[in-house]
């Protein structure tokens, strides 16, 4: 029976399983099913999602990355972090790079021992939705696309919100459809900010998403009137730092910086 070989890698508690597809092995179709079946927890490998890393004619790599339910996604700011220390690890790049999406070209950098820095698209713009209606309430939302569509919306108490009910719920509205959307909580912390995001395509809670971060924070500096560079601290206790300016076209020089590592390698039946 064929074996494959994976990485399993983490940036801040958000997790992915890497796969070297240089020689094309997988097809799409198969890369939907894997991640699909091996993502699943307790019964498989168990992760966020998979990635996998390609060839590309132009740069030194390129991504294709999938959600834990076998769902193809655009950009996942977490991911990159891993995917620039996995191409470091296969000696692709020993510290800078640019690597291709399907939000677009993303530079990103080796900042230390376990730790990488990614430069996002830039944001054209942030939208405040007033009075939206789910689960039996009414709140004004901010809607941004930080690469992947995500709502945030600012709370008082971070720790009494249920993100499942309340993320599923804003996740499927009307108002994001057909598409729907990444649901973001944020409270404000200090200098920086807490945050606790559902992730759509894993159907959850998760410990942490960087373009969920990214999106928090950008809401923070208008919410909140926090100066970028912004210390969002994630659902694992490890802080993310988000930096980036505004003009008049929105959002540019968006930079996502934090830990990723290595938890293991191994193999699995196919």
């Amino acid at each position: 029976m064929a074996m494959l070989q994976f990485v399993k890698m983490q940036g801040a508690g958000n997790d992915f399983i890497m796969i070297d597809n240089r020689d094309e092995r997988f097809s799409k179709q198969d890369k939907s099913s894997l991640a699909a079946n091996l993502c699943r927890r307790a019964i498989a490998v168990g992760a966020d999602g998979m990635i996998f890393l390609e060839s590309d004619p132009e740069l030194p790599a390129c991504w294709d990355f999938y959600n834990s339910d076998g769902s193809e996604a655009e950009m996942c700011g977490n991911g990159a972090r891993c995917f620039t220390l996995f191409a470091r690890d296969l000696g692709i790049i020993e510290k800078e790079f640019s690597f291709r999406t399907r939000a677009g070209i993303i530079r990103a950098e080796v900042t230390g021992d376990g730790r990488a820095r990614v430069g996002l698209t830039s944001v054209p713009s942030l939208n405040k939705i007033m009075d939206l209606d789910f689960a039996g309430t009414s709140e004004d939302v901010y809607f941004i696309n930080t690469g992947v569509p995500h709502v945030v919306l600012p709370v008082v108490n971070i720790e009494a919100i249920d993100v499942k009910r309340l993320g599923a719920a804003v996740r499927y509205h009307e108002e994001f459809s057909p598409a729907g959307t990444n649901v973001n909580f944020v409270m404000r912390s200090g200098a920086g900010i807490e945050i606790r995001t559902y992730e759509r395509g894993v159907e959850s809670e998760t410990l942490a998403c960087g373009t969920g971060s990214v999106a928090g924070a950008i809401v923070a500096g208008v919410e909140y009137g926090i100066v970028s560079p912004i210390a969002v601290q994630t659902r694992s206790g490890e802080i993310l730092n988000v930096s980036f300016a505004q003009a008049v076209s929105g959002y540019t020089d968006i930079e996502l910086e934090g830990p990723a590592k290595k938890v293991y390698s191994g193999e699995v039946m196919l």
